[in-house]
């Protein structure tokens, strides 16, 4: 007898995430009493912006209408101003807010390559990168970094041999999750080399922008002249600003085609939440001090890590 299968082959490869699956073992570890510390999943302790938290509670809205797909255009524009304020010249037309940035890498995937087309990442990397490569038919080819590099960017040379016809862009994740490494300006511009040598895509995942230490500032690969065909810039709400569960992210492009085809996608989805929307623009009159206070945090509770772990 032929027994049936009801899922797809993509279905059995697709990678449960390493970090969600410890989920249910906490919770029942919880309900026995048990003081569970998460290190297993990104969620920030620090409070969420109250003007973010009081946009939501204070809104009139009569009908929960749908925005539109590629977000409404007050908060296209805002986000626009935000990049500005970081010498990163863009403008709202090249920003499609996406339900988390995690849609966003899926659309960016979806949007530059075919099926067993490949990305070149640096390992050790994000682990749902894994599950949303395996989503949209794409293959994941690791260059490794090394802990006795402090996993700075591997030799050039070591991503330039493993580019092949199928490969499609290059993604690196900046400041690195889970290694905290900071790539250099150097290292950008290496990296924005290659990619224009070989006419493919630097994809950069930056939604750890803030989260710089030691007096060290952040390249986005949105400044560096002459990639404005190549670069796609990944970034979200949720460690920034400390709102997770908005599920708000940013895929930015001055690639024209790139966009105009991402938006097909996005279609397919109707629209980003509009409740999250709002949260998400006010979140972007944050003042610069609520930054110091969480970096300070970060910082201190850094060093403490670091003095005990040697």
């Amino acid at each position: 007898r032929v027994l049936f299968r009801s899922v797809s082959n993509k279905g059995l490869t697709m990678p449960q995430s390493p970090i969600r699956k410890l989920v249910p073992f906490a919770e029942s570890a919880k309900k026995r009493g048990v003081n569970v510390i998460h290190l297993n999943i990104g969620q920030p302790d620090i409070k969420t912006p109250q003007q973010a938290l009081d946009a939501v509670k204070n809104n009139n809205i009569n009908v929960l209408e749908y925005s539109r797909t590629e977000g409404s255009e007050a908060f296209r524009t805002k986000i626009a101003k935000y990049y500005l304020k970081n010498d990163i010249p863009v403008s709202a037309t090249d920003i499609i807010v996406t339900t988390g940035g995690s849609e966003a890498l899926s659309f960016a995937m979806n949007t530059i390559a075919d099926n067993d087309d490949e990305i070149i990442i640096p390992e050790p990397f994000y682990a749902n990168y894994n599950g949303f490569a395996t989503a949209c038919g794409v293959t994941v080819v690791p260059v490794v970094s090394k802990i006795e590099d402090n996993f700075a960017l591997p030799p050039i040379e070591d991503f330039e041999k493993l580019i092949t016809p199928r490969t499609k862009a290059i993604l690196i994740c900046n400041p690195g999750n889970p290694t905290g490494y900071l790539y250099s300006r150097e290292e950008i511009q290496k990296l924005a080399a290659l990619v224009k040598k070989h006419n493919i895509f630097l994809v950069a995942d930056e939604v750890y922008r803030e989260f710089t230490y030691d007096d060290k500032s952040h390249t986005s690969i949105l400044k560096e002249a002459g990639l404005e065909d190549h670069a796609i810039v990944i970034d979200s709400v949720s460690k920034r600003y400390s709102m997770c569960g908005a599920r708000i992210g940013y895929l930015v492009s001055k690639n024209k085609e790139f966009i105009a085809t991402a938006m097909k996608f996005a279609q397919a989805r109707l629209s980003p939440p509009t409740y999250a929307q709002i949260a998400s623009e006010a979140a972007l009159d944050t003042p610069d001090s609520y930054f110091a206070e969480v970096k300070t945090e970060y910082v201190a509770r850094r060093n403490i890590l670091i003095a005990e772990l040697e």
